[in-house]
C-alpha cells in the first residue's frame, strides 16, 4: 500500500512539473526547450523531416505576403486570388501549400499605420495557431522590414528610429546595438519573429537610388562594426537578423526593385570593402543573409544576378566565408530578379543556393516549378532536405517550436517611454551640420521663418515644432517634384519672411528641387537648406547659407532637428559618406 501510495504520489509531481511545458508547446513533437545546437536537436529536426511529404518540404521554401488583417479576412479574398497568392487568405495559403513563412508589409494591411499593435499580434498568433494545427505541425517564420529610417514597417505608438546613416553619423556602436534590441523587442511583441535587417551595403556612390540612407556610411569598418552590433541586438531579443543584400548594393546608379545593378568592382575592392559588413556579420553569428539581385562580373562572369548565381551563393557564401545559416533572396518579383522565365526564376535561385524563396510574384506557379524540379530530379533529394534543415534549425534556434504565440500583453512592450527617450537621443546626436556661414543657425527669435519643400520632407511638422518654441514661422508644402507654379507660390511667400527653411529629400537628383532652391536663394534671404534624406543635396546648390543634415523623415528626427535650429542642441553628427569635392568623411560643425 504505501508503495503504491509513493508511486501516486511521485506519478503526480512528475505530471504537474511536466504540465506547463506540455500546454505551452503544441501537438505530438515534444520539444526540449533546454536543446540548443547539439545531437539531440539535430536528431529531432531530422526525425520531423523524414515524416514531411514531398509537398510539404518544398512548401517549407516559400515565404509569401498576402493581404488582410486577420487570419481568414474576407474582406480581402478578391484581392489575394487578382494578385497571384493562389490562396483567399492566409489560413488557405498555409493549408494548400504548407508555407514555411510569411512577410508583413503595410500595403497589405497586415501592419497598419498608425500601428495597431493589437491586431498585428492577433494576425501572428492566429497563422501561428493555424500553421501548428497542420499534420507536421511547424511554426511560421514572420518577418518584415523594420531598418529603421527610411524603411520601417512598424512605426508610432511604437519606439522609431533614425536609420543606418544617422546611427553612422554619431560614430557610437552602442547605439547600433540599443537600437536593433529595441526595435527586435518591439518587434516579437508582435509575433515577428525574423526581421529583414540590418542593411549592410557601404554607399559609395552618391547617386545609388536605393541604398543611401539605409547604409551605415562609406567606410567598411564603420559599417562591419555597426552591423555586427545589430546583428547583436536583433538576435538579442530573440529576432533573426538578416544581412543585406549580398555581396554589396552600394555602388551603384540603378534600383533593383526596378532594374538590374552591375557592380564593377575587383576582387581586392570586393573583399576590401563590399564583403567586409558580411564577414563581420558572419562572425556575430548571423542568423541569415539576403543576396541583391545585382551583377558582380567579378565573381560571376555569366550576366546573372547574385541572387540566380550559384558562385556567388555556393562558392562564394556557403564555402569560401562558411556561412551556414539561411540564404533568403530578396523579393523574387522585383525586375533585377526577372533575367530567366517567371517560372525559372524560384527553381533557378533554389539550385544557385538560397534556402527561402521570399515573395514570388505568383505563388502557385512558383511552388508548382519548384515542386516539379524536384520530382524530376532537377532538385535532389538531398539538396532540398538541406534548405529544410536550416529553415527548421533556425525555427528551432528561435524558439519557434516551444513558443511560437506571443502573450497578448506583449504589446505592452511597445513604445516604452524608456525606449522613446532612447531613440530620441540618439537622433538628436547624429544631428549634422554641414555649412553654417556667418553663423546662420541657431535661429534667433528676432527672425520670421518660412519652411517650404517636399510633402516627404514634412516641413509643416517642422514649421508646427518651431512655432511652439516660439518662432514665427509659416509654411507652404510642395510635391516631391515641385511644379513650376508651386515654385513661383514658395518665392512669393518667401517675401515676408527673413529666414527661409527647405526641407529637401534628396534633391540632388531632383532638378526640381533644385530649381525651387535655386529661386528661393534668388529673394536674398537667409537660405537654410535641411538635407532629409540623402546626404548629397548641398552639390546641387553650394551656395546656400547652410545646411544640416538629419538622414531621414521620421517625426523623431524632425522633433531633433528642431531641437538644433533652434539651439536647444549643439549638432555634433560626423558625416559618414565623403560630399565629393566639398566635405570629407568625418566633418561636421557644431555651435
Amino acid at each position: 500500500m504505501k508503495k503504491a501510495l509513493s508511486f501516486l504520489l511521485l506519478f503526480c509531481l512528475f505530471f504537474s512539473l511536466a504540465a506547463p511545458a506540455m500546454a505551452s508547446s503544441y501537438g505530438k513533437d515534444p520539444v526540449k526547450p533546454g536543446w540548443k545546437d547539439g545531437k539531440a536537436a539535430k536528431g529531432w529536426i531530422q526525425s520531423k523531416i523524414k515524416r514531411m511529404t514531398v509537398e510539404e518540404k518544398v512548401g517549407q521554401l516559400f515565404m509569401i505576403h498576402v493581404y488582410g488583417q486577420t487570419p481568414t479576412d474576407p474582406d480581402y479574398e478578391e484581392i489575394n486570388l487578382t494578385n497571384n497568392r493562389g490562396a483567399k487568405n492566409f489560413k488557405e495559403a498555409i493549408e494548400k501549400y504548407h508555407i514555411g513563412g510569411v512577410i508583413y508589409f503595410n500595403w497589405t494591411d497586415n501592419i497598419l499605420t498608425p500601428l495597431q499593435a493589437e491586431q498585428t499580434l492577433s494576425l501572428s498568433n492566429g497563422i501561428q495557431q493555424i500553421a501548428m494545427d497542420q499534420r507536421m505541425e511547424i511554426p511560421l517564420l514572420v518577418s518584415t522590414d523594420q531598418e529603421g529610417g527610411v524603411v520601417a514597417r512598424v512605426t508610432e505608438p511604437a519606439t522609431v528610429f533614425p536609420g543606418n546613416m544617422a546611427l553612422g553619423a554619431t560614430r557610437s556602436v552602442p547605439n547600433a546595438y540599443d537600437s536593433a534590441k529595441i526595435m527586435g523587442l518591439e518587434l516579437k511583441s508582435l509575433g515577428i519573429n525574423m526581421d529583414l535587417a540590418p542593411t549592410l551595403d557601404v554607399n559609395v556612390n552618391p547617386e545609388n537610388p536605393v541604398i543611401g540612407v539605409r547604409s551605415f556610411a562609406e567606410n567598411a569598418n564603420l559599417a562591419a562594426a555597426f552591423g555586427a552590433a545589430q546583428v547583436t541586438g536583433y538576435q538579442k531579443s530573440n529576432v533573426a537578423a538578416t544581412a543585406k543584400h549580398f555581396p554589396g548594393h552600394g555602388d551603384t546608379n540603378v534600383d533593383s526593385h526596378y532594374g538590374l545593378p552591375i557592380i564593377d568592382h575587383d576582387l581586392e575592392t570586393l573583399h576590401n570593402v563590399d564583403l567586409k559588413p558580411f564577414k563581420a556579420a558572419i562572425k556575430a553569428g548571423i542568423d541569415a543573409i539576403m543576396p541583391g539581385h545585382i551583377v558582380v562580373p567579378a565573381l560571376d562572369d555569366s550576366g546573372l544576378p547574385a541572387t540566380l548565381s550559384k558562385p556567388i551563393l555556393t562558392d562564394l557564401l556557403r564555402k569560401e566565408m562558411k556561412f551556414n545559416g539561411v540564404i533568403i533572396t530578396d523579393s523574387l518579383g522585383m525586375s533585377g530578379a526577372n533575367v530567366v522565365p517567371p517560372d525559372r526564376v524560384a527553381v533557378e535561385a533554389f539550385k544557385a543556393g538560397a534556402d527561402i524563396l521570399l515573395n514570388p510574384p505568383n505563388v502557385p506557379v512558383a511552388y508548382e516549378a519548384v515542386l516539379n524540379a524536384v520530382r524530376s530530379g532537377e532538385i535532389s533529394k538531398k539538396r532540398l532536405e538541406q534548405s529544410v534543415y536550416r529553415i527548421l534549425e533556425l525555427k528551432f534556434k528561435r524558439g519557434l517550436f516551444h513558443q511560437p504565440t506571443m502573450p497578448m500583453d506583449s504589446i505592452n512592450n511597445i513604445g516604452l517611454p524608456e525606449n522613446l527617450k532612447k531613440a530620441d537621443k540618439i537622433t538628436e546626436s547624429s544631428i549634422t551640420l554641414v555649412k553654417n556661414d556667418q553663423s546662420a543657425l541657431p535661429l534667433s527669435k528676432e527672425e520670421s521663418v518660412f519652411v517650404t519643400g517636399p510633402s516627404t520632407g514634412n516641413p509643416s511638422m517642422l514649421s508646427q515644432l518651431l512655432a511652439q518654441k516660439g518662432f514665427e514661422s509659416n509654411v507652404y508644402e510642395t510635391s516631391a517634384n515641385p511644379t513650376a507654379a508651386q515654385v513661383a507660390e514658395a518665392v512669393s511667400r518667401a517675401q515676408h519672411a527673413s529666414t527661409v527653411i527647405i526641407t529637401t529629400y534628396t534633391a540632388n537628383t531632383s532638378s526640381a528641387q533644385q530649381q525651387l532652391v535655386n529661386e528661393l536663394e534668388q529673394t536674398g534671404k537667409k537660405i537654410i537648406v535641411a538635407s532629409m534624406r540623402n546626404p548629397y543635396d548641398i552639390m546641387a546648390f553650394p551656395e546656400i547659407d547652410a545646411n544640416i543634415l538629419t538622414y531621414g523623415f521620421r517625426p523623431v528626427s524632425i522633433k531633433a532637428l528642431a531641437k538644433a535650429l533652434s539651439g536647444e542642441l549643439s549638432p555634433s553628427g560626423k558625416l559618414p559618406v565623403t560630399i565629393p569635392g566639398m566635405y570629407p568623411y568625418g566633418h561636421g560643425l557644431s555651435y
